[in-house]
C-alpha cells in the first residue's frame, strides 16, 4: 500500500458503495428527505422518526462529494437535503433546530440540542461552500447566532450541552443514553469546533474567528488532561470533570479536527502551542490499537472496564488522525497504522453485498447487524469523510 493506492481506493469505496447506499437505499419519496433507519439486517424502517443529526450529516457528505466530484446525482442529493434541513428541521419560531421530526417531517422531539444544531451549521455552511448557495450560509449564520445567544457561557466559558424549544433549562441534557447528564462535554465542543471551522472558510467573521480560536483553547486548557494526553469528556458549570472515561476514537477524531481548525485560523503562534499537543492527544488514542490495526472504542478506568468492539467511526477517524500526522509531522509510523486501519476496515467492516458498513466488529471478530445500517447515529459523514479527507490531501 502507498498513498496513491490509498487514494485511489478511498474514491472507489466512496463512489461505489458508500454513497450509491444512501442515494437507492434511503431517499424518502413518499414523505420528503431521506429515512430514518435501515436495520443491521437490511431492513427499511419507513416509519422511523428522522434525525436532525442524520439529516445535517447527509447535507454535508453530499455537497462535500459534490464539491470534489461535480456529479449532479451528489447535488440533487444535496439540494433535497438542505430543503429538508431547513423546510423541516429549522424552528421557524425560535429558531434553532429540531432533534427529532416524525416519518412525515412533523417535530417530534423540539429540545435544542447544541451538538444537532453544530451538524446543521457544517452541512449548510459545506452546501455554500460547494455550490454558493446564499441561502445556505444565511441559515448557518442564523444558527451560530443562535448558539452564541443562547449557548454560550460569557462568564465560565463553553458552551451548554441542551436547551428547551425556548431556549430555556432543560433537566436532561444528555445526547443520548450512554452519555453523563452534564451541562458541558467535549463531545458538543468538538462539534461546534468543527462547523465554526468549515463556517469561517466561507465566511471570515471577527467574532467567529475569536470564537473559533476560543475553542481551540477550550480543548488545550480545559478539556485536554495534561497528564495523561486524552480528553476529559463530561465536565459541570465549573469545568470540573468527574469521570474517569477515555474515548480513543474522540482522541483520534479530535487530534486532526484542532490542528485543521488552527490552520484555517493561520495563526503562527496559536499553530506553535497547538501542533505539539496534536501529537500528544494522537499518542494517547494509539493506546486504544489492535495487533489487527483496529482501534477499540472506550475505557472506564474507573470500573476497570474496557468496551473493545472496533465501531465504524472510530475506524474512519483512525484513518484520518494517522494520515495528517503523516501528513504534517512526516510521521512515516503513523501512514502504515493508517494503511493497518484501512486493511482492517475492507477485510471485516465494509459490506460489499449490501453496501456501506457495518455498525462494528466485535472483539471476538463477529460482525454486529444488531446495530443499526443506517439510521439516528449512522451516517455517511465518518467513513465518507475519510475517503474525502484522503482524496482531497493528495490530489
Amino acid at each position: 500500500m502507498n498513498i496513491t493506492n490509498l487514494r485511489k481506493e478511498m474514491e472507489e469505496e466512496l463512489v461505489g458503495n458508500i454513497l450509491p447506499f444512501w442515494l437507492n437505499k434511503m431517499t424518502d419519496k413518499a414523505n420528503g428527505g431521506f429515512y430514518g433507519r435501515i436495520s443491521g439486517t437490511g431492513i427499511l424502517m419507513p416509519e422511523t422518526e428522522k434525525g436532525a443529526v442524520l439529516n445535517a450529516r447527509i447535507l454535508w457528505t453530499f455537497s462535500a462529494a459534490y464539491r470534489l466530484l461535480k456529479k449532479e446525482e451528489y447535488l440533487s442529493a444535496a439540494m433535497r437535503a438542505k430543503r429538508y434541513v431547513i423546510d423541516h428541521f429549522y424552528d421557524r419560531e425560535f429558531g434553532g433546530i429540531y432533534w427529532s421530526l416524525d416519518y412525515k417531517g412533523h417535530p417530534l422531539d423540539t429540545k435544542k440540542q447544541i451538538y444537532a444544531i453544530g451538524f446543521a451549521i457544517y452541512g449548510l455552511s459545506e452546501y455554500h461552500r460547494a455550490t454558493g448557495d446564499t441561502e445556505a450560509l444565511e441559515y448557518a449564520v442564523r444558527l451560530f447566532e443562535d448558539i452564541e445567544k443562547y449557548s454560550f457561557d460569557s462568564v465560565k466559558n463553553g458552551y451548554c450541552e441542551a436547551l428547551t424549544r425556548e431556549w430555556g433549562e432543560i433537566a436532561d441534557m444528555r445526547l443520548s443514553d450512554k452519555d453523563e447528564n452534564e451541562r458541558k462535554t467535549m463531545n458538543t465542543h468538538l462539534h461546534i469546533l468543527e462547523p465554526y471551522t468549515n463556517l469561517y472558510r466561507v465566511w471570515k467573521d471577527d467574532r467567529l474567528k475569536k470564537q473559533l480560536r476560543n475553542l481551540i483553547e477550550l480543548f488545550t486548557d480545559k478539556i485536554l488532561n495534561p497528564k495523561t494526553g486524552h480528553l476529559e469528556l463530561f465536565f459541570d458549570d465549573n469545568w470540573r470533570s468527574k469521570y474517569r472515561i477515555v474515548s480513543y476514537g474522540h482522541d483520534i477524531e479530535a487530534s486532526w479536527l484542532i490542528h485543521e481548525a488552527a490552520l484555517i485560523l493561520d495563526d503562527k503562534t496559536l499553530l506553535e502551542k497547538v501542533e505539539p499537543l496534536v501529537e500528544f492527544i494522537a499518542a494517547a488514542a494509539d493506546e486504544g490499537l489492535t495487533p489487527d490495526g483496529a482501534m477499540i472504542y472506550e475505557t472506564f478506568l474507573d470500573r476497570q472496564k474496557t468496551d473493545t468492539d472496533r465501531h465504524w467511526w472510530v475506524q474512519a477517524e483512525n484513518v484520518v488522525g494517522h494520515v495528517n500526522l503523516y501528513q504534517y509531522f512526516e510521521d512515516e509510523v503513523a501512514l502504515q497504522k493508517a494503511f493497518r486501519c484501512w486493511d482492517f476496515i475492507k477485510k471485516h467492516l465494509v459490506d460489499y453485498g449490501n453496501g456501506e458498513w457495518h455498525w462494528s466488529v466485535r472483539a471476538d471478530g463477529t460482525v454486529n447487524i444488531e446495530d443499526d445500517k443506517a439510521g439516528f447515529w449512522k451516517c455517511p459523514y465518518h467513513n465518507g469523510r475519510m475517503c474525502m479527507e484522503i482524496m482531497e490531501r493528495f490530489s
